[in-house]
């Protein structure tokens, strides 16, 4: 009777200190630099991370938010996560879901894709964007599990991938979807206005003819967000086993939900958790704006009449954490670790 009580304290006193330990984790920012594996030139990524450092105030791409910068890693083991940002777009835009996500145990790594981000468009409408996206991912996978900060702290499972818009076509990639090209150019014939999609007229810009779609086995789970998939028919998407979590606005002013979203979620071979938020539109997936953004690019930071962009992202965060715990296995904080293991010896001495 003694040993189950003293298993039964164990339990309750090592959830309390788990409990305890990640109420108190902030979110540490690290910047890592990796080479771009289609040119070999620099490429930066920031990474958010549990830690125990005290957070403060900064601007980054004026995007306002709470980091600890190059803080203490938290102590214990954390799933990976990556996230690739739309066309033309920042990791920064996402802030506040990797923030979130660091606090609640995850390693988040936001690359800034060469050639397709805020201040580089030189690779829109290429293969070099299409193929290269999901190498440049792969390659931050590989370079965080190298960090010295970083990789003591990572756990040995699958990684997740976040993909919002044209990130979501990266993450299919990763995880085994094949791009059909023939696809992308009927739709652009069909549809010329589409001036996302077919800004090439559905052709791409065969700068590097030798790179091809490359799926990578270390993709466990994907998360979409307005995800950009005209390319990817049934056939082309048989390749894609792992657990997806999928969001769209059913208002999303650039993106034909009945081509992306909602086709890709009739498609997956393994059926997919399908979120369509009523009202939303494309850009309701960017962190909510301050008074200096609204100022600055309100056509990003403008929402229907009843949508409600922070309580989307709270939800998404919610909702984002749980799908990758169960999908990745739970962040592992220190203590819980040790719990765990005197658990184990209390019921096998």
């Amino acid at each position: 009777m003694n040993r189950l009580q003293n298993l039964v304290t164990l339990l309750l006193f090592g959830g309390l200190l788990a409990n305890a330990e990640a109420a108190s984790w902030s979110a540490g920012l690290h910047r890592l630099t990796l080479a771009d594996p289609v040119d070999a030139k620099p490429m930066q990524a920031l990474v958010f991370y549990p830690s125990s450092g005290q957070a403060h105030p900064v601007r980054i791409e004026g995007y306002q938010t709470r980091v600890a910068e190059e803080g203490p890693v938290a102590l214990g083991q954390f799933p990976l996560l990556v996230i690739s940002h739309g066309n033309t777009g920042s990791p920064m835009a996402l802030h506040d879901l990797a923030n979130g996500l660091a606090r609640e145990g995850f390693v988040v790594v936001a690359v800034v894709h060469p050639g397709d981000n805020s201040r580089d468009h030189s690779r829109l409408g290429a293969v070099s964007n299409l193929y290269g996206r999901p190498l440049q991912i792969s390659a931050a996978i590989t370079a965080a599990r190298a960090d010295k900060l970083l990789a003591p702290y990572l756990n040995d499972g699958k990684v997740g991938v976040i993909g919002y818009s044209a990130g979501g076509e990266t993450a299919l990639i990763l995880s085994g979807a094949q791009p059909d090209l023939e696809r992308l150019r009927r739709y652009c014939d069909e549809r010329p206005k589409d001036a996302d999609a077919c800004k090439t007229h559905g052709v791409l810009i065969a700068d590097h003819s030798e790179l091809t779609a490359h799926a990578d086995p270390r993709v466990g789970a994907v998360m979409l967000m307005a995800p950009l998939s005209l390319m990817f028919g049934r056939h082309a998407l048989a390749g894609v086993q792992v657990p997806a979590l999928i969001y769209s606005g059913d208002h999303d002013q650039l993106l034909a939900l009945e081509h992306n979203a909602d086709a890709l979620a009739r498609k997956l071979p393994v059926t997919p958790d399908y979120r369509l938020l009523a009202g939303a539109g494309h850009f309701v997936f960017m962190a909510p704006c301050d008074e200096e953004q609204h100022q600055r690019m309100p056509a990003l930071c403008k929402d229907a009449d009843g949508v409600d962009r922070r309580y989307i992202h709270r939800s998404l965060r919610s909702e984002t954490t749980t799908f990758f715990s169960q999908a990745l296995g739970a962040p592992e904080p220190a203590e819980r670790s040790a719990a765990t293991g005197e658990q184990q010896r209390q019921a096998h001495p």
